[in-house]
């Protein structure tokens, strides 16, 4: 299992539906081809199927019409003027057959109605999670923090549907879902930062125009690696094709990678992750009834911040040099706010990493806690491990967000038919190396790329554009404290720092997986476009 996929891995209808769908030009676009390897010319065109439905937000009955179907895009430096002077080559450059469902409120202005663009992260995730989870018109139920029972899954109105204060359109990454690649090097045009990126700006660029939505207030709204796409994105929008954005809106970040709790296991020296993470295990150990403190768990929180910038982060950097009594002082304060053994934690080198803990703080009762939500638990893979083997929030639910989204696309959507879903493109290839505005190159940033520069661009670019950060106290793939502390470090001029929004939730990665939250998010969300779209 790579670095990124071990946190990463990963928002009352009644339809009547008028299809007008164009078909793949040659049989190399078919679902039987796109498994194998392109050796010949494959052309993708756009489709369209379009049907009308109702839900009920907030109580208020909302009519829709909706379409589901793709946008073909091409990797960066495509010419499509030079590829037709020269008939005779007969290769095809790489391009993307981007699959959307588009959500747009009947009885409203295009131009005055807000357009939100919604992605997942993975990379390479379909965007099952946040369609069937968080804001579409439909939502799935699943368990808060136990194991979902399998089949047949509850597909139901989604009353905190984020269609009451925008138009939405839900995009699948290349290769996911019902998106596919095909031609010359379809990999590396589409597999990496920079390239992704590009075929989403690209996609964006032409939605706008296919449905005249250019003067609309226009919205990014991304989770996990989804957020760092966004930045990524937004600076494209902003500085390169003159799109100015309205907000850019961020669940469970990462843009600096350094600062993930993984990366210092394989760039020692660098403990910032270490530092950014204590809070969610204070978190997670106050959830389980791990920690002898029967205060809210905002105070725990709190302590393990203070502590986490003060007394840990010195004795982190002190490495070596840490005299045994400081040790064994730091050792002492971390039981306390992770309820961890002081003896494991000093044979840890007061560097716990997150699969560590998952598989320590419950070990003597043969259970591993989660993930992506540290409330779920599961029975240990071997609890004789040093680090969980698996996620049991992903266990939990993954098979009711693909469930329902299959039934729903081809029931209702009837898009589908005959296609196979992909959860997550075969991303192994992934580039992870990035070039931030003003650099020539990425250079040596394949481990680590930090988009922080480009969202930090897209605000100067920008002086109106706001950003809103969303994350939860018990996510152990992007921590909340790491988020906060991204923000703090955003390099903007002091007059943009105040347009950036941080809210935080007792959730998990998925804040939207508990409904309580749902809603909260819900509301603070359509609020954050009601004040940014004029």
């Amino acid at each position: 299992m790579t670095i990124l996929s071990r946190h990463l891995i990963l928002g009352v209808l009644s339809l009547s539906v008028s299809v007008a769908i164009a078909a793949p030009a040659t049989p190399a676009a078919s679902d039987s081809a796109e498994t194998k390897s392109v050796s010949t010319p494959t052309t993708f065109v756009a489709e369209e199927v379009k049907s009308s439905g109702n839900a009920t937000v907030n109580g208020k009955r909302l009519d829709y019409d909706t379409v589901a179907g793709t946008l073909v895009v091409h990797g960066k430096g495509w010419d499509d003027v030079a590829f037709n002077k020269d008939p005779e080559d007969k290769s095809v450059p790489a391009q993307a057959s981007m699959f959307y469902v588009a959500y747009f409120k009947k009885g409203e202005s295009a131009a005055q109605r807000p357009v939100t663009f919604i992605y997942n992260g993975g990379p390479g995730s379909a965007t099952v999670w946040l369609h069937m989870g968080a804001f579409g018109p439909k939502r799935v139920v699943t368990a808060d923090h136990e194991h979902t029972k399998p089949a047949p899954y509850s597909l139901i109105n989604n009353d905190s549907s984020l269609l009451d204060a925008s138009d939405l359109v839900f995009i699948d990454a290349p290769g996911a879902g019902f998106s596919r690649i095909g031609g010359k090097d379809r990999e590396k045009a589409f597999f990496g930062v920079d390239a992704d990126a590009h075929a989403f700006a690209e996609f964006i660029s032409q939605f706008l125009g296919k449905y005249s939505r250019w003067n609309s207030p226009k919205y990014l709204l991304g989770e996990s690696y989804g957020t760092t796409r966004s930045a990524a994105v937004a600076g494209i929008l902003e500085t390169q094709r003159s799109i100015s954005l309205n907000g850019v809106i961020l669940i469970s970040q990462v843009l600096s990678f350094d600062a993930l709790p993984d990366y210092p296991l394989y760039n020692p020296g660098n403990d910032l992750g270490y530092q950014l993470v204590l809070p969610t295990y204070a978190a997670t150990a106050w959830f389980h009834h791990r920690l002898d403190d029967t205060r809210p768990v905002e105070a725990v929180v709190a302590d393990a911040e203070q502590f986490a910038l003060g007394d840990y982060a010195t004795a982190l950097l002190a490495g070596n040099t840490l005299k045994a009594e400081q040790r064994h002082n730091v050792a002492t304060k971390l039981h306390a706010l992770t309820g961890l053994s002081v003896a494991y934690i000093e044979k840890a080198n007061l560097r716990v990493g997150p699969g560590m803990f998952e598989q320590e703080l419950l070990r003597d009762s043969g259970t591993t806690v989660g993930r992506l939500d540290s409330r779920f638990t599961g029975a240990a893979m071997d609890p004789m491990s040093k680090e969980s083997e698996y996620d049991p929030q992903s266990a939990s639910i993954s098979s009711a967000y693909v469930s329902a989204f299959n039934t729903y696309a081809r029931d209702e959507l009837k898009y589908g038919n005959g296609r196979s879903f992909k959860l997550f493109a075969d991303t192994h290839t992934w580039n992870w190396s990035h070039s931030p505005p003003g650099m020539e190159t990425g250079g040596d940033l394949t481990m680590a790329p930090n988009l922080l520069p480009d969202l930090a661009a897209a605000m100067k670019y920008n002086p109106n554009l706001r950003v809103m950060l969303n994350t939860g106290y018990y996510d152990l793939a992007t921590p909340f404290f790491e988020g906060v502390y991204e923000m703090n470090h955003l390099p903007v001029p002091s007059e943009l720092q105040s347009h950036v929004e941080t809210d935080l939730y007792e959730a998990g990665h998925m804040l939207y997986a508990k409904e309580s939250v749902l809603k909260s998010l819900h509301d603070k969300v359509a609020d954050f476009i009601s004040r940014t779209k004029h």
